[in-house]
């Protein structure tokens, strides 16, 4: 297993341009805190327990990372191919399970409670990544990428165009967002709740987009390119609290795998290098200034100066 880098400040840790300094810690560097998964993604952060959970999608299981001992274990298998996750504002786990087609819920006492399968009577694709909004709306991207063989779920012919879709917090109706997008990935909102940030993850090349959040956060307005990807690939990512996106990437090159950082405005400022490729990251610790990165067949952390957003 990949140790911590005994020199600081860690060369992994590179300034793209002098902002990003602000955001580093000149003695903390990354840390490989898990080897042997078959592809690491969604990972989510329990502060109440102090544990990380992390999806094994091919290997069909749930991982759970206790920061008290650094031990790993199994917290679910089967776990329907379980990809990416996040929690409701009431604590609550929800995933997105490509052998399923659904966003389910864990609830408190263990049992699963399904919120989203199917849209105009036909089942979704795969429900790919997932956030939860203050007014308690789940958004969640559905490309194809779980029916398109037998390594991430089943192969099926999709019903569906690849979307991204909202869960009403209140009354549960399922509402289709975006229609047009090649590879609806990773999602995010700014500090504010104002933007929402999408990955299109199969254009060439690939894009991150920006809509405004408009009408009490039922509809999305003035799309909008925020970053050209150009090799690199984004997947999942995440935002701080002055809205910076920490975006999963790489897969190609050396030196493009890791965690690519941006500015609200799409400026690259900083990357964080690792031996594979990020597919997908989060923030968490007690201060929710750790960044923990799913990547390939690794879990990798890092203690940054600056937090992630409450919820997210």
């Amino acid at each position: 297993m990949m140790g911590q880098e005994r020199r600081y400040p860690d060369p992994a840790v590179r300034v793209l341009d002098p902002r990003f300094k602000a955001l580093t810690i000149a003695s903390a560097s990354v840390e490989c805190l898990y080897q042997g998964a078959r592809w690491s993604e969604g990972p989510v952060w329990f502060g109440d327990g102090r544990y990380l959970l992390w999806s094994d999608i091919p290997n069909n299981r749930i991982l759970r990372w206790d920061e008290a001992t650094g031990e790993t274990g199994t917290f679910r298998q089967p776990s329907n191919n379980a990809n990416g996750h996040t929690r409701d504002r009431e604590g609550r786990l929800v995933s997105c399970e490509h052998l399923t087609r659904r966003v389910t819920r864990t609830e408190y006492d263990g049992s699963i409670t399904v919120l989203a399968d199917r849209f105009d009577g036909k089942p979704l694709n795969s429900p790919n990544d997932v956030v939860v909004k203050s007014d308690g709306s789940i958004w969640f991207s559905d490309p194809t990428f779980g029916i398109d063989g037998f390594y991430e779920g089943e192969r099926a012919e999709p019903q569906l165009k690849p979307g991204v879709y909202r869960v009403d917090g209140q009354n549960g109706e399922v509402s289709l967002m975006i229609d047009d997008f090649v590879g609806p990935n990773g999602l995010a909102f700014s500090p504010d709740e104002s933007v929402l940030y999408v990955v299109e993850s199969r254009s060439v090349p690939r894009k991150i987009y920006a809509f405004d959040v408009v009408d009490g956060g039922r509809r999305l307005a003035n799309r909008r390119e925020a970053i050209d990807a150009g090799p690199g690939t984004p997947d999942g990512f995440r935002v701080d609290v002055h809205g910076n996106l920490w975006c999963g990437w790489g897969m190609g090159t050396e030196e493009l795998d890791g965690v690519r950082v941006f500015t609200p405005q799409g400026e690259p400022i900083g990357h964080i290098a690792l031996p594979e490729r990020c597919a997908n990251v989060c923030f968490g610790g007690r201060h929710r200034n750790r960044l923990f990165m799913a990547a390939s067949h690794g879990l990798y952390a890092l203690y940054v100066n600056t937090q992630g957003v409450r919820g997210a």
